[in-house]
């Protein structure tokens, strides 16, 4: 599926023709203060991909800030698996 990746400053977002996929919301050290993915299109790996760019813009390891939700409990799981 085709998504187009909207940049502004420190929020990279994935939209369709039809709505927001996701978004993430970072600062220049790399810490992730929000990462959303609408569930509709969960389990694809966009929220590994929104991640990356985060990592390629800021040069930084990926550090994700407290709270973290369940959700963001097992996103950051999988991230272990990823280094």
């Amino acid at each position: 599926m085709d998504y187009e990746l909207v940049q502004n400053d420190g929020v990279f977002t994935l939209k369709n023709q039809n709505t927001t996929v996701g978004f993430v919301r970072f600062n220049e050290l790399g810490e992730v203060e929000y990462i959303f993915v609408n569930p509709i299109f969960r389990k694809q790996g966009l929220a590994t991909k929104l991640l990356e760019l985060v990592k390629e813009k800021t040069g930084k390891e990926i550090i994700l800030q407290e709270p973290i939700s369940p959700l963001g409990s097992k996103l950051l799981k999988s991230l272990y698996k990823w280094k």
